[in-house]
């Protein structure tokens, strides 16, 4: 199984590290407030799990998970995710979060925020479209008809191949959009990035399954 280092251990990400625990990974959890302040999360996981100062999380994944407020990009340590697999779930919305100047400012398009910041690690766009709520709910064995797709995208190829192993793993099938460019297609404000919502109850209902079919259609709607 894999070793999985979290960068951030907030609502997502201790929801995907319940999710990893589950399907019988390890997981090394940082945040910015240090290990101590983890002990709680840590001991509901179990014996996969473990605290770590932010650099060590990075260096003990087999692949990092990135999952911290957008505004705080360049605290992520560089070198130790030098030619690592790093799982990007970050999102920048500045009509529901406020802008960030630094953000916008820089000249980067958001959604390649973290590739620029971290150029020699092999980035893959995951999980940025999930409501952390969701999470466990949509979470499907392989082959079940209401299963969900998560949209995927980066630029190389074997490091997104290890990423939709992972997502599988953890009860989704991963849908490949293309090159992190093509990542602006599931960005706040569009129509993918709502894909697992209730149109009915929003946020306060049930997650809705959306297969890849589903999100195929939502996509195409941001070309």
């Amino acid at each position: 199984m894999t070793t999985i280092g979290f960068i951030g251990s907030g609502r997502i990400g201790g929801a995907l590290a319940q999710l990893a625990v589950a399907a019988g990974h390890d997981v090394v959890l940082s945040n910015s407030r240090g290990p101590q302040s983890l002990q709680e999360i840590v001991a509901q996981l179990g014996s996969r799990a473990q605290a770590a100062s932010t650099t060590e999380a990075a260096a003990a994944g087999d692949m990092v998970v990135v999952t911290i407020p957008v505004r705080a990009y360049r605290q992520i340590p560089v070198a130790p995710l030098r030619g690592r697999v790093v799982i990007d779930t970050l999102n920048y919305d500045p009509a529901r979060q406020g802008a960030v100047p630094e953000i916008e400012a820089s000249g980067i398009p958001p959604h390649l925020l973290l590739q620029a910041h971290l150029p020699d690690t092999y980035v893959v766009k995951a999980f940025s479209t999930v409501f952390f709520q969701h999470l466990p709910q949509l979470a499907r064995p392989a082959g079940a008809p209401d299963r969900s797709a998560v949209p995927i995208a980066g630029e190389h190829v074997p490091a997104k191949a290890a990423v939709a192993a992972l997502i599988d793993s953890l009860g989704f099938d991963a849908y490949d959009v293309g090159t992190m460019a093509e990542s602006r297609r599931f960005a706040p404000g569009t129509p993918a990035q709502l894909a697992y919502l209730h149109p009915d109850g929003m946020f306060a209902a049930p997650a809705r399954p959306a297969s890849a079919a589903d999100l195929a259609a939502l996509l195409e709607k941001a070309n």
